[in-house]
């Protein structure tokens, strides 16, 4: 393990920079830690020529958001022959539009809500779907522009119309559903525990209830029957396998117990570039099964490869 060179990845400039400057950073020390050369790189445009010099061992893939995941990244790494972390393009890109990822799952048995994909200025007076419903960017992660409407709103969000809206034109309209938030992480094809998520003073698990200081709590092992706590861990490697997802990836799923125990778990998205600090969601499930935080980016680094 020790002496090799990785590049960490980290920054970009997407809208979630920030999520991934922690994420980069935290992993930077703990690879050093572990006795790797780290270089930490905030990529910028130039990120292809910066790497080709840089020549790297194996770039370690910290980015969040638009070409950071979405397999844009992962093709420049692919064609400088630089082994790297995370999925590879396709299931990057696929797993990034929420859309299309949901087909892919409902193809392979995993259970997901109803919705419409549409033109955000195709929103008129008239709901798309009966209330209550979600309003998402196709292709956004940490839940910005996230909108839920209530069973008593009269009218569809003004804010999808706006000047203010900067998260792309299509938008996927879908179902919402009650109950609590659970989400379950995959590693080398394997589930980790599962996590049940309670935003504090939020509403709902958004931008601030994920990364601000008491903005939730993390339960894990989540309070649930073995029943469901073993459903989710399987519909979690399902998606992760369909989808095509390598190395560790984490599925978020909404579960409905209000009327039996049995209730209603649906599949809500697969995220393949799970933050990456001592704190963050899936570090804390490989913590709960005896896996260090070093131990953990360690093992990554020596998965990564090309032609993922």
């Amino acid at each position: 393990m020790g002496g090799k060179h990785v590049a960490v990845l980290l920054g970009g400039f997407s809208s979630e920079r920030p999520v991934s400057l922690s994420s980069g950073n935290a992993c930077a020390l703990a690879l050093e830690g572990e006795g790797y050369k780290v270089t930490r790189v905030d990529v910028g445009r130039d990120i292809a020529a910066v790497l080709d010099e840089l020549r790297p061992d194996v770039a370690f893939n910290a980015l969040h958001g638009p070409f950071g995941e979405d397999g844009t990244i992962q093709g420049i790494l692919e064609y400088l022959a630089i082994p790297y972390t995370h999925s590879g393009v396709l299931a990057s890109a696929l797993a990034m539009d929420k859309a299309q990822a949901k087909k892919v799952a409902a193809a392979a048995g995993v259970p997901v809500a109803a919705e419409r994909v549409m033109n955000r200025f195709d929103f008129t007076t008239e709901h798309p779907l009966a209330p209550p419903y979600v309003v998402k960017p196709v292709r956004e992660g940490s839940s910005f522009g996230v909108v839920i409407v209530k069973e008593d709103q009269s009218h569809p969000p003004q804010i999808l119309t706006s000047s203010e809206w900067r998260y792309g034109d299509q938008v996927m309209v879908e179902r919402y559903i009650h109950g609590r938030e659970l989400t379950c992480g995959v590693l080398d094809g394997e589930a980790l525990g599962v996590t049940e998520v309670v935003p504090l003073g939020h509403n709902f698990y958004d931008y601030d209830a994920k990364y601000a200081a008491g903005g939730s709590k993390h339960v894990i092992p989540a309070e649930i029957s073995p029943k469901i706590y073993q459903k989710i861990q399987t519909l979690a490697v399902m998606a992760h396998q369909a989808i095509g997802c390598r190395g560790v990836s984490r599925s978020d799923f909404r579960y409905d117990d209000r009327f039996s125990e049995d209730g209603e778990v649906i599949w809500l998205e697969v995220n393949t570039q799970p933050g990456m600090t001592p704190t963050s969601l899936v570090p804390e499930m490989a913590a709960h099964a005896g896996r260090s935080f070093g131990d953990l980016v360690s093992w990554m680094v020596e998965d990564a490869s090309c032609l993922r």
